[in-house]
This record gives structure tokens, C-alpha cells and sequence, in this order.
């Protein structure tokens, strides 16, 4: 058996044959760079499907404050603070739920309700709000008495995007929780944080240990501190939220009748056998706009999205969906020309500048209480603008597509474009008054903007 080599470590070891022998005739730094060009390769894929380019830092945080201690646990004020510029939850609203590292109980929540109670019968007398391993919380619905309202909750669990409303952008709730520690050195940090808004697309990091948070007295006179503070950072991936678009786009123009539409199925055509047609009986039936479960109802389309949108130096937003509207919508459009808005009618504009060598993106979104509800599908389910640009003549051209948009995005989730061999182009004779073309007062590029 010693002489046995086929027992031996170093035979397994040569079976890799040459492919080793190669590797290890490579010069050092060949080596030292392959291996950094591959753990560049992993980072990126590990972070990928949740950035966003014109958002690049973009994240939802929660934010854990240890207010005091209780002889069995501690209180904690939890806020949730939208740091998206163009993204927002919107009704039904955020569900945030977490895993709790010992057996701890939550005993009373302030501002927020845990879905479940869970099995208390371990307790007599007081018996805790909730004793799940696994809590799920919600946001309260506006109206609640005042005994059970928290600053900046009670909205339905709907926050603005950073970008459109700071002031609403922030959702807090107060928890006491027990069977915890007690002191900085016992307390167990929660885990496997999971974030809906409302529905899937949000990844959340580890809870982790910052410095404590510090507050101001009114009069700003005094500054207090947390006990303790941890933060939870989440960040969206339309990837994971939905495998298809939710809109697509549509362009027209005054140089070309031809209307280039939405490709086809371009949100998927799931929905294809439970949709009705626009001049159909049922879609203007009694409670056709009410909801009876989450399942989609929309208009028969070629290209089956909730939402389209159109742009002229025009832009309108239509919602083809029977069963949903959309608070406190976005509009994101990215296009070398934006640097040059002279006027927006009808929406609210905003530059985003995610880089400062480019100022090629914008935010357009409706104003409070005239247009900020796109409502559901039918004779009122669009929102419109115009928007004016000064011409560069370094830059203007009407050729190859350069007046439509690069990217559209509808509430954060980026819209199927039109190939670009299918944008509208100049006819043949055009070429020759390109001069004359370039002198209108307007454009009037129309871009049609579906939505699901």
C-alpha cells in the first residue's frame, strides 16, 4: 500500500494536468491581474441589478434609534427615509418585515401595526403586540386617533420620491420591544430585513452600527443622542421587481405623418386574454376602476403596457390600466437638449445631475392637486405637457433620431423604447431645409408614454 501511488496526494494533484502547469508558468503579475480582473467581474454582477445610472446613489434607509431602555428590552424609534430622487412608494404602500436574532417580542407599537399577532400564549396578563420571528409592519392609514400616531406616519405607508417632495419622503414609527437586551453589549441586531414598495425590487443590506444619532431641542439650544443606532440600507432593481417593462414609449413627429408605436408586446402579453377593448361595454361598466384582488385589467393594446407616453416638445402620459392609478408620479427623460429648458407647461421640472459633466437628465412630474394623480384607464386617464428648449445650433439636428429621447423612465422603472431604425425620419426633400427646419420655434417631437 506505500507504494501504492495511485494513493497518493500528489497524483490527485498532477490529474489537473497541464492546465496547473500553465497557470503556474504565468509571470507573477499576470497572475496578480487575472485575479483582480475577476474579482472586478464579481463585483460588478453583485451590484448590477441594483444601480441605477441616473440615480447612482439612490437608496431607501431605515434607521433604527435605541430611545431608551425597559427592564426587559429597549424602545426604538424606526424611520424610513427615501433617498431616491425620482422613485416613491405608492399606495398601497411600503411593508417592511425582519427576522429577530433572539425570541424577542414586540409589546406596543406606536404609528405602524404588525400585520400578525402571532402565537402569545406564553404570556399572562399583558400580552404583546406581536410575537412572531418574523413581524411584518405597515404603515397606518391616514385618520387613526391621535393616541396612536408618530411624526411623519399615518400616510397609507405612500413616500414621495427625495427628489419631487423632501418634506414627504420620510415614513417613522415607534416600536418597545422585549425579551431583548438591554445595553448596547446585549442588544442583537434584527436581520434579513426584506422591503416592499409596494411591491418586489428592493435588496436590504445587514443592519449595521453607526454613530448615534443626535437630536436638537426646539429651540436648538440643546442636542440629546440615541442610545443606539443601526442602519438598513435597500436599493431597487427593476430586475427583480418584474421580468417586463411597465411602460413603453411612442414617438411622432412634424416631419413624418408616420406614427412610430410601442413595439409589440413590449410589457409582455401575459395579460393578453384578460383585457377589454377600449369602445367595449365593460369598459365603462359600473366598478370597472375597483379593484377586487391584485390581478391587472387593462385596455387591448399591440403592446399590452399599463402606461405610454408621448413627447412633442409635447409629452402625455396615458393609463391603460382599468384598475389602477398613480400618485405622485415621475417622469424621468434623458436627452442632450435638457440642458437648454426654457419653459415647462403643465408639469413640475427638475434637473437631475447625477454626474457634473452632464446635465442631460430631467425630472418631470404633476403639480399638487392638479395633476400628481394619473387616474385609471379612460377619458381621464392622461396627463399632458409642453415643453420649450432653446435650440444649440453646435448640437440641433433632426437627423437620426438625435430630437427623441435616450431613456424614459415612469416611476423609476425604465420604459421600452422604439429600435432606433423604427424612429421617424426626414423624407428625401426634407434634406435641403434643414436650415429653415432648424429656425421653428418648436419641434413638436411627441413622445407617447404607456403605462401598466
Amino acid at each position: 500500500m506505500g507504494n501504492d501511488k495511485s494513493s497518493s496526494p500528489s497524483h490527485k494533484i498532477s490529474f489537473q494536468g497541464t492546465e496547473y502547469q500553465q497557470w503556474l508558468q504565468w509571470p507573477l503579475f499576470a497572475q496578480v491581474k487575472f485575479n483582480c480582473l475577476v474579482a472586478l467581474v464579481f463585483m460588478m454582477l453583485s451590484n448590477a441589478a441594483a444601480y441605477d445610472p441616473l440615480d447612482p446613489n439612490g437608496n431607501i434607509t431605515i434607521k433604527w434609534d435605541v430611545m431608551s431602555w425597559t427592564p426587559d428590552g429597549y424602545v426604538a424609534t424606526v424611520t424610513m427615509s427615501n433617498f431616491q430622487m425620482y422613485r416613491h412608494i405608492m399606495s398601497p404602500g411600503w411593508t417592511l418585515s425582519w427576522s429577530w436574532a433572539k425570541k424577542e417580542v414586540i409589546w406596543s407599537m406606536v404609528g405602524a401595526q404588525a400585520t400578525e399577532q402571532g402565537d402569545c400564549s406564553k404570556f399572562k396578563g399583558n400580552v404583546p403586540h406581536c410575537c412572531k420571528k418574523t413581524p411584518t409592519v405597515v404603515d397606518l392609514l391616514p385618520g387613526v386617533p391621535y393616541n396612536q400616531q408618530f411624526t411623519n406616519c399615518c400616510k397609507g405607508g405612500v413616500v414621495a420620491a427625495w427628489g419631487q417632495d423632501p418634506t414627504a419622503s420620510v415614513s417613522a414609527f415607534q416600536v418597545s420591544v422585549g425579551l431583548a437586551g438591554t445595553s448596547n453589549k446585549t442588544v442583537k441586531l434584527p436581520k434579513n430585513f426584506t422591503l416592499l414598495g409596494p411591491g418586489p425590487g428592493y435588496t436590504c443590506d445587514p443592519a449595521k452600527v453607526v454613530p448615534s444619532t443626535i437630536f436638537f431641542t426646539p429651540d436648538r439650544r440643546r442636542k440629546t443622542q440615541a442610545l443606539m443606532t443601526w442602519n438598513v440600507t435597500c436599493t431597487y432593481s427593476q430586475f427583480l421587481a418584474s421580468k417586463n417593462p411597465s411602460c413603453c414609449v411612442s414617438f411622432s413627429s412634424f416631419y413624418n405623418e408616420t406614427i412610430t408605436p410601442c413595439p409589440s408586446c413590449a410589457c409582455g402579453c401575459q395579460n393578453k386574454d384578460n383585457c377589454i377593448m377600449s369602445n367595449s361595454k365593460e369598459a365603462h361598466r359600473k366598478g370597472v376602476n375597483t379593484p377586487k384582488d391584485n390581478t391587472l385589467l387593462l385596455q387591448c393594446t399591440h403592446h399590452m403596457c399599463p402606461i405610454r407616453e408621448y413627447w412633442r416638445a409635447k409629452i402625455a402620459v396615458t393609463n391603460f390600466n382599468h384598475r389602477l392609478n398613480y400618485t405622485q408620479w415621475t417622469l424621468v427623460i434623458q436627452h442632450p437638449n435638457l440642458n437648454n429648458v426654457t419653459q415647462v407647461f403643465s408639469f413640475d421640472y427638475k434637473p437631475l445631475v447625477p454626474y457634473e459633466s452632464a446635465n442631460d437628465t430631467g425630472m418631470f412630474y404633476g403639480m399638487k392637486y392638479y395633476n400628481d394623480l394619473l387616474m385609471e384607464a379612460g377619458p381621464f386617464g392622461n396627463v399632458q405637457s409642453e415643453v420649450l428648449l432653446r435650440k444649440d445650433k453646435n448640437s440641433f439636428s433632426l437627423k437620426q433620431g438625435w430630437a427623441f429621447p435616450r431613456k424614459v423612465y415612469f416611476n423609476g422603472d425604465e420604459c421600452k423604447m422604439p429600435p432606433p431604425d423604427a424612429y421617424p425620419y426626414l423624407p428625401n426633400s426634407a434634406y435641403a431645409k434643414l436650415v429653415a427646419f432648424s429656425k421653428a420655434a418648436a419641434s413638436l417631437l411627441l413622445i407617447f408614454v404607456s403605462v401598466w
